[in-house]
């Protein structure tokens, strides 16, 4: 029996996977997109988007990707809600790549990689139980609802720097929980940081706990790791800056990527080092990783492989 070569498989459900799905489904190269342990990705950890355009009343995150879910299937994308675990990629233009869903075998001319990143969190029980009650991973995603507020930003690098920086032009305070005596940031970012007047830098502290009603914060518990000192920081948002890990494991060893784990892609295009392998969205771009940004790379994506399957012909 001659196993059944697609022309299309996403592996990877968030708004790069679902635009990819919409964009090859229209352009008939029957897409079957993999949804992964969390269909609709980081935006369904995510309650109000209202930065994504058409909303304008803004939608949940949940209720966005049910939509994009909804479109992509329209034009005729099978959806598994399964997880990839292996890849043996072609090397060759022309080439058929595997991809494996636990035992099943899927051969495949082309390959979307939409896999996302996960934002780190320190670990916390208390992170878990106020996810989407004031714990956050994402200023530009979640700032606007702490205007005028004070907040927690953790973290010592680039990443924090600049979310403290974002939170200080909206919020009444910022006070930033940075856990050795250094920031790991560049010296722009720790200049800025510096010259903003409400932010406040905390060295040697960290956060150990949350405490608020309703699962809402209302207060950081922080301790100094040089006097062991606790206290408490009376805050409604708490913001974990502490960097992203790109979903990218499965595919390590055979596709290129850079010394944090990100897929390199062309610039310009969506095209990865193997031919007939593209990648989209925030596993290959962790500078602006808006939901918006991974449509866009969706859509290339989706157009950098009509493309290839086009010149193969």
């Amino acid at each position: 029996m001659e196993q059944n070569i697609l022309d299309c498989v996403i592996i990877g459900s968030g708004p790069s996977g679902f635009t990819a799905a919409i964009y090859a489904a229209r352009a008939d190269l029957k897409p079957e997109l993999y949804t992964g342990l969390e269909p609709g990705g980081q935006l369904t950890t995510t309650t109000e988007v209202e930065n994504f355009p058409g909303y304008p009343t803004g939608i949940t995150g949940p209720e966005m990707m049910m939509d994009l879910q909804k479109q992509a299937e329209r034009f005729d994308t099978k959806i598994h809600y399964e997880m990839i675990t292996r890849a043996e990629f072609s090397n060759e233009v022309g080439g058929i790549h595997k991809v494996y869903a636990g035992n099943k075998e899927i051969l495949a001319r082309t390959v979307i990689i939409s896999t996302g990143a996960t934002a780190k969190y320190l670990g916390l029980d208390d992170e878990k139980k106020y996810a989407g009650g004031g714990v956050s991973a994402c200023a530009t995603c979640d700032g606007f609802f702490y205007k005028g507020k004070d907040v927690v930003v953790v973290g010592a690098g680039d990443t924090a720097a600049e979310e403290a920086t974002y939170l200080s032009k909206l919020c009444n305070k910022v006070t930033m929980l940075v856990r050795k005596d250094v920031f790991r940031a560049s010296k722009t970012m720790i200049h800025r940081v510096e010259n903003t007047p409400n932010i406040e830098v905390k060295f040697n502290h960290e956060l150990i706990g949350i405490e608020g009603e309703n699962n809402l914060v209302e207060r950081a518990i922080v301790i100094n790791n040089q006097t062991q000192q606790v206290s408490t920081v009376s805050v409604d948002g708490i913001f974990i800056a502490i960097g992203h890990k790109p979903n990218t494991d499965v595919f390590a060893g055979q596709i290129n990527l850079d010394e944090n784990g990100y897929i390199l892609t062309e610039k310009g295009t969506a095209k990865t080092n193997l031919p007939g392998v593209f990648a989209a969205g925030d596993v290959q771009d962790h500078i602006y990783r808006q939901a918006i940004t991974a449509a866009g790379s969706g859509c290339m994506a989706a157009m950098d492989a009509e493309k290839y399957l086009g010149e193969l012909e």
